[in-house]
């Protein structure tokens, strides 16, 4: 197993002085509440996992709580203290870079030399509530105290501006979004009565690959006990549904929903997610999730054609936007808050809206798009990258209009289209190839037989207009011979 890693930066000195804060606190302090700021993750991670201890313990899975990380924090105090000096001359420096710029530049610095497969490293950075998210928070809050509330005003909640505020909202509305009750939930089996699963060992290997989507600075104990209730997460949906089949990338979304709302609760929500917005994701070829994929440049072109021309042109075609829909977002996005915003608009919308959104994030990296050079390679690693600044809120708003202006039955007939046209181009190239193979040449130009190709080679030609040009030319070569034979002999007599 790999060892822990700490993660230098801001968050650990939030963390830092939540700790401090909860132990002066707990020791003579006349109020024993946590702070509001308190670590949300953390809290939902404990939520889902004190259930039952007995079973637990015959389960062999480690459970902790948040006691536990105070005193694995203790343990490493020292060694933040000591990384402290160098990263406020390192704060000092992305400052200058800052005002040099004249714009805002991200706490989190893009890896140039991430692979695109590569998870990226999460940024738990909490944000205070400005005035808005207040408000919004408050109606939420009075939205669960009433029993009436309908689905729909969850979901006018969860795709509206902020979305669902904070992790504490989230792990009691997203259940309402997908229909789970939390208080009617099947108990989560041991991990050794999963084992024998055909993809258990690769379920493992992609868990372990998982640890830079964990919350940083969590005790080792609690790491692995996270592993195992992802491993166990994962193999009982594809145990439960034996026809749909695991995908890499499937562990990034389980992660989010386990952080959130608890191992018990997140299996149903996974469970609901499978067989409804992920299903063609878990088939036995990937041909449905490509064919979903070619929705981008329909949207891309009746947005902006010659964004849709450049990208045609260089080749680059669908892949760097691969995993954004297999994952929603959460293997691309290096911050936290970004991906559970993500996360309440795509569980509230319908199942196509991840497209929807890559087609707004390409139109909106336009400019960047046109100043990289024309080719596959180049294109490919900008667009692969995602901006750590990237507006997501004006970003949904985009989204949202793309999908009232074209509907998915509009842009399906473009892809169909699209499909059409391709498979008369690979049936051009491969008839080329042979003719190259045989005859050692290249083929000669196809002759037009037609004598309307001839006299207008470039006139479209439907199956409808050949047949009423060669109706009509057969008109009027009737309508010449019935003259010739009626008219001429009376002009020869005359």
């Amino acid at each position: 197993m790999e060892r822990v890693e700490l993660l230098n930066g801001p968050v650990e000195k939030r963390n830092h002085r939540a700790f401090e804060e909860d132990r002066s606190s707990s020791s003579g302090d006349e109020s024993h509440e946590e702070p509001a700021s308190q670590n949300s993750v953390t809290t939902a991670l404990v939520a889902g996992t004190t259930t039952n201890d007995n079973n637990d313990r015959g389960r062999g899975v480690v459970r902790l709580e948040k006691c536990d990380i105070r005193c694995a924090a203790e343990d490493t105090m020292s060694l933040m203290a000591s990384q402290e000096a160098s990263e406020d001359s390192r704060n000092d420096c992305e400052e200058d870079e800052k005002q040099a710029n004249g714009k805002n530049v991200a706490l989190v610095q893009p890896n140039n030399h991430r692979r695109s497969d590569e998870p990226t490293e999460l940024s738990f950075e909490k944000f205070p509530e400005n005035h808005e998210e207040k408000l919004k928070r408050i109606k939420i809050e009075n939205a669960l105290d009433d029993p009436k509330t309908t689905l729909e005003t969850w979901k006018q909640f969860a795709k509206s501006e902020y979305g669902l505020i904070n992790d504490d909202l989230r792990r009691k509305v997203w259940p309402l979004l997908v229909g789970v009750d939390p208080q009617q939930v099947d108990p989560a089996p041991s991990l050794e009565e999963l084992n024998s699963h055909p993809e258990y060992n690769q379920v493992v290997l992609d868990v372990n690959r998982s640890l830079k989507r964990f919350p940083p600075g969590i005790p080792y104990e609690q790491r692995v006990a996270l592993q195992d209730q992802l491993t166990v997460l994962i193999l009982r949906v594809i145990i439960k549904y034996p026809h749909l089949k695991y995908y890499q990338g499937y562990h990034d979304v389980a992660i989010t929903f386990l952080l959130v709302v608890g191992e018990e609760v997140a299996f149903h929500v996974m469970e609901i997610l499978s067989t409804n917005h992920l299903v063609e994701c878990m088939q036995e070829t990937m041909e449905p999730t490509q064919r979903r994929l070619m929705f981008i440049y329909p949207l891309i072109r009746r947005e902006n054609s010659a964004l849709c021309t450049y990208l045609e042109r260089s080749t680059v075609g669908t892949l760097f936007a691969l995993p954004w829909y297999l994952t929603w977002f959460g293997h691309s996005l290096n911050s936290y808050r970004s991906v559970v915003r993500l996360y309440d608009y795509f569980l509230a919308s319908d199942f196509l809206l991840p497209i929807y959104v890559t087609s707004a994030i390409v139109i909106y990296r336009q400019n960047e798009i046109f100043q990289e050079d024309c080719d596959m390679a180049s294109l490919h690693c900008l667009l692969s990258q995602l901006p750590e600044d990237l507006p997501f809120e004006y970003l949904l708003k985009c989204a949202e209009s793309l999908y009232r202006k074209y509907p998915p039955r509009m842009i399906e007939k473009d892809v169909e289209t699209m499909i059409a046209n391709e498979k008369k181009q690979r049936i051009a190239e491969e008839q080329e190839r042979e003719y190259r193979r045989r005859y050692g040449k290249k083929p000669p130009p196809a002759v037009t037989t037609s004598l309307i190709g001839r006299f207008l080679p470039h006139l479209p030609l439907s199956r409808r207009s050949m047949v009423f040009t060669t109706a009509f030319s057969i008109l009027v070569g009737f309508c010449a011979y019935y003259y010739r034979a009626h008219y001429m002999p009376l002009t020869g007599i005359r």
